[in-house]
């Protein structure tokens, strides 16, 4: 009788443990050591892409895991598994405790929660299929991390991950052939070494990146924002008593302004009121309640954030509807609309412009790199913003304030309903006014107010004049008027070269005066500041908006990389009905700042060929521009031609369908013949081994039974067994086996006898068949 009674069900499993067989374990240290590297490349990966270090103490883990279970894979391990059970669970409940707290960006918290799965799952690992699991984990995060990225420091890491994964799937293939693992009960079984093939996985890496990089250029980018949880930066509190007043301009603030935070750059180095002084040479003097353009210097190049947009364009912050005499200020800075969110949810919605005429939706992203104003960029016409903070505020230009200053790393969308525009409707747009567009956008120093009416009328006296003797038609509209007077600007005034070369005005002096009839030119934002001025004094309403250009588009990440040398001021234009749009005057810029209309689905393509256009000789580009676009003329004639035949009548839609089938019925024999002759040069090209083996998958699979790609030769060998007569069965068998021994294991197969078996069993096919 046993000492220890049992139950019987723990019994007889006790003993079918005993006597079952050891599990297939891998046993290749290759295999294991390259897929922990794609791990640790993944690990590294989402932590430079989020610019963070929350899980660098997995890699050290992930290291003692992989050798922990190499030397204990063949034993059962019932407690660490048991183990790794209630770490799973207690990494759940802090992703899951974590989440409330990131409801609108989850994508870092399934991350961390991923990799302390896989440092769990690392102490387990004795099967192929197991080491499989981890693959799967460092594609996903490297997926995570893709999408997480905002630079090329993305890059390398994703270059290093292909250069690991190459010889970890070949590792993995052989494994799955027998060719690398060592089975348990036949120790004698001599495992084959992987052939020194460097420079065809050199070859193979570079293909792949080059056909990677060639997909790239050409794959169309379409305006979309396929997901609606867009991201935002973790909830920011602030304190009580915001009333969006105030702008924070660090520039000023580090001077020691903090008392004055809303004014106008009072500090000594900025200057007051207009009086001379030096431009701060890392924040842009123009964002605050006042602006000082009576400032020289210029600031340093830095990048202050990026914007993922489904559009171009200018990334607005603020406008101005007072003129100084030597800058600007908003007059109504005191007169602003609080605006709070749902604690549930970070979505604002603003309030909708007073407008017609078509719109489109344009979402962006941004991400502060740098510290910046509480002053919020965004694209013309916000309707929603999702935002860190539960409160914002809408001042009376459309301009949105934040109850903090924009910080390193905060991020935020914008959800912009920005206007079309159509020179057409905006041309015939009436010029009446409401009271409120006159009271405030109308307004000129006196001083200057005839002098400057009498210079812009005639500017467009004499244009008239011209387009008259030669019977062109004369500027009517408003908006012909602004375009000529922008364009005007550009063409007759210069931008002095030296940042300092321009005098100070005095204190009686004027901007617009000194610029107009004085110096014959000015800085960038003086140019704005004089059309809306010219504007002004021919009664049109106009005010100064100042943001920050697009910027630099990367192909690679997908962003605008904004720099705060970016930042400028244009003139914005009222037009009943339609609302505001902005005109640029400053020499270099395009007259119509970029939008929506503007958006180049092969945006990518277009610069890769601005590139190699700028390398080649003048000549070359220009006959290529020829031929291409001859090409693309008659491509474009052609398919009107075809489409035009639907419109014809029923003869025309017979001859249209008779076309179609003819060429697909010519188009699908070309392409039978090409395929043909492709198979059979490249029968050519293999190896003797290697052709025979695809004769004989091509002759099967005309025979109804293809080979799936995710089987290996010999799982193909041993299924036709089942579709197949014997003696065709054991020729494939005989076949694969050859070329698994030739392809993964070195050996010299019998060419001749391979050769004999399989002529034989097509002539013996042929005759059944007969």
């Amino acid at each position: 009788m046993n000492r220890f009674w049992r139950p019987p069900v723990s019994h007889d499993w006790w003993q079918n443990r005993q006597k079952s067989p050891l599990m297939a374990v891998e046993n290749s240290i290759s295999l294991r050591v390259l897929v922990l590297a794609l791990v640790i490349t993944g690990i590294v990966a989402t932590d430079i892409a989020a610019e963070t270090k929350f899980s660098l103490w997995a890699i050290p883990l992930s290291v003692m895991g992989a050798v922990w279970t190499y030397y204990h894979r063949r034993d059962a391990n019932i407690t660490i598994k048991f183990c790794i059970a209630i770490g799973m669970l207690v990494a759940l409940g802090a992703f899951f405790g974590r989440l409330f707290g990131e409801l609108n960006d989850t994508r870092l918290g399934l991350a961390e929660l991923l990799i302390q799965l896989q440092v769990l799952h690392s102490f387990d690992m004795p099967r192929r299929k197991d080491l499989g699991y981890s693959i799967v984990i460092g594609l996903i995060l490297l997926g995570v991390a893709a999408t997480l990225s905002q630079t090329l420091a993305f890059a390398p890491v994703l270059l290093l991950f292909l250069a690991i994964a190459l010889p970890t799937l070949a590792l993995d293939y052989r494994s799955r052939l027998d060719l690398v693992q060592v089975k348990v009960k036949t120790p004698t079984r001599k495992a084959r070494k992987l052939p020194a093939a460097l420079p065809f996985y050199f070859l193979l890496f570079s293909l792949i990146v080059g056909l990677g990089l060639a997909i790239f250029a050409v794959l169309p980018r379409f305006p979309g924002y396929q997901l609606r949880s867009f991201p935002v930066s973790s909830t920011i509190q602030v304190k009580s008593g915001f009333t969006g007043r105030s702008i924070i301009n660090p520039g000023y603030v580090r001077q020691g302004n903090t008392g004055n935070q809303g004014g106008g750059g009072s500090g000594v180095k900025q200057g007051q009121a207009g009086k001379p002084g030096s431009l701060d040479n890392s924040f842009y003097y123009g964002f605050n309640s006042q602006i000082n353009q009576n400032l020289r210097g210029e600031m340093k190049p830095k990048v202050v954030m990026r914007v993922r947009s489904q559009s171009e364009g200018f990334w607005r912050v603020l406008a101005f509807d007072r003129y100084t005499g030597k800058g600007w200020e908003v007059s109504r800075n005191d007169d602003v609309t609080t605006l709070k969110r749902s604690p549930w949810s970070y979505q604002i919605f603003l309030p909708p412009p007073l407008i017609s005429g078509k719109t489109q939706e344009v979402v962006q992203t941004y991400t502060v790199v740098a510290d910046l104003p509480n002053l919020i960029p965004a694209m013309a016409h916000p309707r929603e913003i999702y935002f860190p903070t539960p409160i914002i505020a809408v001042d009376k230009e459309n301009g949105l304030r934040s109850p903090v200053g924009l910080s390193e790393d905060l991020t935020y969308t914008v959800i912009s309903d920005v206007p079309h525009r159509d020179r057409t409707l905006l041309g015939q747009a009436a010029n009446k006014y409401p009271k409120t567009i006159k009271n405030h956008y109308l307004e000129i120093p006196p001083e200057i107010a005839a002098k400057v009416k009498q210079r812009t009328e005639e500017i467009l006296a004499n244009y008239n004049r011209e387009r008259v003797a030669k019977s062109y038609k004369t500027l009517d509209s408003t908006y012909e008027k602004v375009l000529y007077l922008a364009q005007y600007l550009k063409q007759h005034y210069s931008i002095p070269k030296d940042p300092l070369g321009l005098p100070f005005l005095g204190e009686k002096d004027d901007l617009v005066d000194a610029f107009l009839f004085k110096y014959k030119g000015g800085y960038p934002d003086h140019f704005s500041t004089v059309l809306t001025v010219m504007l002004r004094s021919i009664g049109i309403p106009a005010r100064l908006v100042a943001g920050f250009g697009a910027g630099q588009f990367n192909p690679f990440t997908g962003m605008y990389v904004v720099r705060n040398t970016d930042a400028y001021a244009m003139t914005e234009v009222y037009f009943p009905k339609y609302g505001w749009f902005a005109f640029d005057p400053i020499p270099n810029h395009p007259l119509i700042p970029p939008s929506i209309e503007d958006t180049q689905t092969f945006s990518v393509l277009l610069q890769f060929w601005h590139w190699v256009a700028g390398w080649l000789p003048s000549p070359i580009t220009g006959l290529l521009d020829r031929v291409l676009g001859m090409i693309f003329t008659w491509l474009s004639r052609a398919i009107v031609w075809f489409l035009a035949l639907f419109t014809q009548g029923w003869l025309g839609i017979l001859t249209g369908l008779i076309l179609t089938t003819t060429t697909a019925f010519f188009g699908w024999l070309g392409w039978l013949q090409w395929r043909e002759w492709r198979s059979r040069r490249r029968l050519k090209r293999l190896p003797p081994m290697e052709s025979l083996y695809q004769q004989m998958l091509q002759w099967v699979a005309k025979k109804g039974l293809s080979k799936h790609p995710a089987q290996t030769p010999l799982e193909y060998a041993k299924g036709s067994y089942q579709h197949h007569a014997p003696a065709t069965a054991e020729v494939i068998d005989e076949i694969c086996q050859a070329y698994v021994g030739w392809r993964y294991g070195g050996n010299t197969p019998n060419l001749q006898q391979l050769r004999q078996r399989w002529e034989g069993l097509k002539k013996t096919a042929g005759d059944r068949t007969t």
